[in-house]
Formats: structure tokens, sequence, C-alpha cells
């Protein structure tokens, strides 16, 4: 077994040529052929515990490679690999390898699922004292009749520190554009084999209860950044409305994971994350809220044809900043930052401890700001829906963290109230904040007062039954 740690690098094919004349890589390199069969057993249980399995064929030599999940997933990989050589396409599943010992009986149903094949250059690239292979590969992956694209660099460290896969990626993206890559090629074969969704929600955030503070921040902000990487590319392939909200959604929770996680990070870092993903999210909020005003709006209402213009420039005005050198820039810096060891204070506490604090502050604040919500001004209304989307996606992050049944029975609860309160906030936000959006392109419009009545009481009431909620964790001390 050996470790291994690389940045994956998305890159769009139309910019392979100019990277292979780009004069940062050294004039020799090698070029494979490479097929690589993958295998599991048919309810895919080699990948739902984190491993994945194949044998590679390079012109007559095979070699047989097992891998565990990647530490991250937000482009940067560190993974417990085995390797050996093999003589057929059959696998040697032996005490050599964890797969035997993994699946027990189950190992007899292994099989191939899904195929890929890719022309491989290498090049080894000095930068500054690290030694950096530098790897393009481009290629298909083949499964269940389907195929899909590969095209992907991979810097994987071979000497010196991390820091420079990074330095060299920033060089790389200087001439050339690319972005960080949250899945690997047996991710890919995986979902090609399902059909391929229109946009990505957020996947479960699974921590164990032992976890420590800065672990856990680092897997909260890997799963929100593999989220928008996800729905990025979606949106840059062809424009989805589901894609870009739940592109918003993804900016969204990572602000909120900086804000939950504030005691513990530095201000300066905090600071700069949070306003540059608060200028990304204003720009995927504007075409967003026009997105839901042309949903609203009957076909024959008079200010659609004006709305439909303003989407066309809003959505073209997305895919601009979303293909920019700062976009870009941000999700490499964000991913360094990660790998840096972010968190600066207590790090190696446990991730309860912070965990009950923050939940416990955002509860109380709802049930305190919240009281008498018909009476708020819209703004103070607006402030209780950012805290109570900040409390929901806490309780996202930190749900595994309080794994007891009496835990998740009352986070069932918990959560279900919460989404109820949220709904009907949503819903009293879209009609108030709708004349606003009609304003900023010289239409006017107001709400009707019998329904705007109609939502506050709904939203109180919610509000009151959320209230009356206990919170999931645990009377978590000493943090």
């Amino acid at each position: 077994m050996q470790p291994e740690i690389e940045l994956k690098l998305d890159i769009l094919p139309e910019w392979t040529d100019a990277l292979l004349e780009w004069p940062g890589l050294p004039p020799d390199n090698r070029v494979e052929s490479l097929h690589a069969t993958y295998f599991d057993t048919p309810d895919r249980l080699l990948a739902a515990r984190g491993f994945s399995l194949r044998i590679r064929r390079s012109g007559r030599r095979r070699v047989q490679t097992v891998k565990a999940s990647g530490k991250g997933g937000a482009g940067l990989f560190a993974r417990d690999e085995w390797d050996m050589p093999v003589r057929g396409n059959v696998p040697v599943l032996d005490d050599r390898n964890p797969i035997a010992a993994l699946l027990g009986d189950a190992v007899t149903a292994i099989a191939p699922i899904f195929t890929v094949e890719v022309e491989r250059r290498i090049w080894l690239v000095n930068e500054g004292d690290a030694t950096i292979e530098l790897v393009l590969d481009i290629g298909m992956i083949h499964a269940e009749g389907r195929k899909d694209p590969v095209c992907e660099i991979e810097l994987e460290l071979k000497a010196g520190d991390p820091s420079a896969l990074f330095a060299l990626a920033r060089r790389i993206d200087s001439d050339i554009p690319v972005r960080p890559g949250v899945l690997t090629k047996s991710e890919r074969g995986y979902r090609l084999r399902d059909a391929l969704p229109g946009a990505f929600k957020a996947e479960p955030v699974m921590c164990d209860p032992a976890t420590d503070i800065g672990s856990a921040f680092v897997q909260v902000m890997a799963a929100c950044l593999r989220q928008y990487r996800l729905n990025e590319a979606l949106l840059l392939r062809h424009y989805r409305g589901e894609a870009l909200h739940q592109a918003r959604v993804a900016v969204r929770r990572l602000r909120s994971a900086l804000t939950l996680f504030k005691p513990v990070l530095g201000k300066a870092d905090r600071m700069r994350f949070r306003g540059e993903l608060r200028w990304l999210g204003h720009l995927l909020g504007e075409a967003r809220d026009l997105d839901v005003l042309l949903e609203q709006r009957a076909p024959g209402d008079p200010h659609r044809v004006t709305l439909e213009q303003a989407q066309a420039d809003a959505h073209a005005r997305v895919l601009d900043w979303l293909g920019s050198a700062r976009v870009r820039m941000l999700m490499i810096d964000l991913v360094e930052w990660l790998a840096s060891g972010p968190v600066r204070r207590k790090a190696g506490a446990a991730a309860a401890h912070l965990a009950a604090r923050r939940l416990r502050r955002y509860r109380r604040r709802i049930a305190k700001r919240g009281r008498r919500l018909d009476r708020l001004t819209d703004e103070a209304r607006h402030a209780v829906r950012k805290d109570a989307k900040t409390l929901r996606y806490g309780a996202a992050f930190f749900g595994s963290l309080f794994d007891r049944k009496r835990q998740r029975r009352r986070r069932k609860t918990f959560v279900a109230a919460l989404e109820r309160m949220q709904a009907e906030l949503g819903a009293l936000n879209d009609l108030v904040s709708a004349p606003r959006t009609l304003a900023r392109y010289g239409l006017v419009d107001a709400p009707s007062p019998v329904e705007r009545d109609a939502l506050l009481a709904a939203a109180a009431k919610a509000q009151a039954d959320f209230a009356d909620c206990k919170g999931f964790w645990s009377d978590c001390k000493g943090f």
C-alpha cells in the first residue's frame, strides 16, 4: 500500500492542444494507451463501502488496483492504494488487498461494470523544490451502452510540499482554463450507468461522532464544493435552471459553513472567502430570481417580454462569470485552503462540542427574533429566514455527530418543523421580493394584501411550532 496525493483538474477538450504546446511543460513525455475495466457486485457493494477495483491494461502489461475513497473529495485526493500485476482480466482477491475481507461471501459476485479507455501523456515537472507528475488523460468511459468523454489533468506529488500542486495549477490556468475536478473516473463510470441528472442536490455529510473540528470542517466544506462544481459543470455544458439553483444552494452552504465554524477560523481567511462567495451568490441569485419570477407569470402577462430579455441577459452574465479566472481561482484557492489545515483554534477538539454550541445559538436566535413574526418588518423577517437557513444547513452538516437513537428521533422532528417554517418564510419572501425584482427593470406590481396576510399567519404558526421543538444535540460542554 502506498499513499497518493493528487490534484485533479478539469479541462475543456478545446484547450488540450494549447496544453500540449504550453511552454511550462518539459519537452520529454511518454504516451500510453490505457484500457481499464472496473469491477463491482451487481448491487455495488464496493462503491457503497468506499472502494474501487480495476484492472488496467497498457500494452501487454496488466495491473490490478484497489483504491479507498479519497479523503476530501474537493479536487485534492489523498487515497490508500493497492497495486499488483495480474495475468488476465479476472481480479485476484486475496490477502494482498482488502476486498475479500471487505465483501466476505459476496466477493464471488464481483463482475465487470464499466470500462475506461484513454490516451495518457505524462510529464515530470519541477515546481520549485517539488517534483510533480503531470498527467493528461483524453478518452472515453463506456457503461450500459452510454459513453462520456474524459478530458482531465492529474497533478501527482512525487516529492516536496503539496502547495506546489496549486502553484503549478495556477501557472497552467494563467494560459489554459482549468477547474478543480471532484469526480474520479470510477465515480463517473458509476454515474454513467444511471441517467444523467439535470442537477446535483447536496449529498449527506457523514462525520463520525468522534470527529475533531478540523476534520469536520474540511469534510463539510469539501461536500459543499463538490455540489457546486458538479452543478457548475452542468451549467457550462448547457444552461439548466435547476442546476443554477443547486449551484446557488451550494454557495449558500459554503457561506453557512464559514459562519458556523467562525469561532475556530482565522478572521482574514474567513472574511476573504465569505466576500467572494457572497459576490458569487449574488450573481447566481439575480438569474435565479428571474427564473422563479417567470415561472409564476402567466403566458399573457404584459411584463413577460421584458422579464424574458432580462432573464436572457442574466443567464449570459452567469455563464461569462463562471468562465472567468476570478471564479476558477476562487475554487482552486478554496481547495488549497482546505488542504492547508484551515482550522486555527481547537482543531483537535471534538466537533460535537462546537456543533452543539452553534446549533443552540441559532435555535435561540430564531425563537427570540421570530416572536410575533406577523408584526416584524420585511427586513427583520428576512433576517429570521437567513438564520433558519443557516440552522437547517447546520443540522445537515452536524446531524451525524449526534447519532444515538433518541437524538435521531428528535432530529427528524426538529428538521421537519424547521423545513415547514422555511417553506412558509420562503413563500412570503417570494411575494415581497417580486415587486422589488420587477422595479429593477422599470416594472410595477404589488402583492395581494389577502395573500400576504395568509402567508404571514402561516409563517407565524410554523415559527411557533418550531420554537416548541427540542434540540437534537447532546448537552455538550467544554468548548
